[in-house]
């Protein structure tokens, strides 16, 4: 492909908006990416972008483009991440992906996994998103829910969370600890900004407690979790963690409905590489902490 450069760096300035942006990704003068935009043009015949005082905008032609250099960038991806993942050796990158309420955990499983194999380079991805492992955006996915279905995906259940709600000894004193679910329209609790949360707990919460009483809303978990520890109202927490914050007073134990499955989840292709195979055992090892 003799204009994958062009092609390249045209898909670097319709992703940042600007020839800095792009130079600075792809590790080149802004001289160079402004002749390769040139170039690309001229060859095409049509303008790829508007140019304006902030940047550059792309064109219907531009957009076009950029979506056959996002595909054939995904695969390259995805093809370097399954080179990478193959041989006998458990060293380069390691992708995980979970949300980041089990950072904790995983953090922990992480490093002593690189005690054990000091070659491997640590890359720890969180978010809400599902992270795309068939274009090796990661090697291992940990999700909570109902079973991944993806297509090319190997999935195997790995533990059960228990959840509970708790508040600080602080609130405790201050207002009092609920007896019972009645008792819930009389005090304050921390929960999700966005009512349309799939944590069965969350849910449960919505349903049960007015909106008027969620009287401290956020999106990140740990933000909620700072929130119920510094008083702000009543929360959830996972038992596990909450078992490492003394001033926590436990208001409700867990119940059935709160607790969500976790699933491991690799690709097909990278599933039996060693590295993969090695973190997959070395986590399960650490399952013993949900029990």
């Amino acid at each position: 492909m003799e204009n994958w450069d062009e092609i390249k760096t045209a898909y670097q300035v319709a992703r940042h908006g600007t020839v800095s942006g792009a130079a600075e990704v792809l590790g080149v003068h802004h001289a160079t990416v402004i002749r390769h935009i040139d170039a690309l043009e001229k060859q095409l015949g049509v303008k790829l972008f508007q140019r304006h005082p902030r940047g550059y905008t792309a064109t219907e032609a531009g957009i076009d483009l950029l979506r056959v250099a996002q595909t054939t960038d995904d695969q390259f991806q995805q093809l370097a991440s399954r080179i990478r993942g193959r041989g006998a050796e458990v060293s380069g990158d390691l992708l995980i992906t979970s949300l980041v309420a089990f950072a904790p955990m995983m953090v922990e499983a992480l490093a002593s996994f690189q005690k054990a194999h000091p070659d491997v380079t640590v890359r720890y991805l969180t978010g809400d998103r599902l992270f795309r492992l068939e274009y090796g955006e990661a090697h291992v996915a940990l999700r909570a829910g109902s079973v991944p279905e993806e297509p090319d995906n190997v999935v195997q259940p790995f533990a059960r969370e228990k959840i509970a709600l708790y508040a600080s000894r602080a609130y405790v004193e201050a207002h009092g600890k609920p007896d019972g679910l009645a008792a819930m329209v009389d005090h304050r609790f921390v929960g999700p900004d966005n009512l349309e949360t799939r944590a069965p707990f969350m849910r449960w919460l919505i349903a049960h407690v007015p909106a008027e009483r969620i009287t401290f809303r956020a999106s990140d978990s740990r933000v909620l979790e700072q929130a119920v520890l510094a008083g702000a109202g009543i929360g959830f927490f996972s038992v596990r963690e909450a078992e490492q914050c003394p001033d926590l007073v436990q208001i409700m134990p867990p119940q059935e409905d709160w607790t969500a499955p976790l699933w491991l989840v690799t690709h097909v292709d990278l599933h039996r590489t060693a590295k993969v195979q090695a973190f997959l055992a070395h986590l399960k090892e650490h399952s013993a902490i949900f029990d």
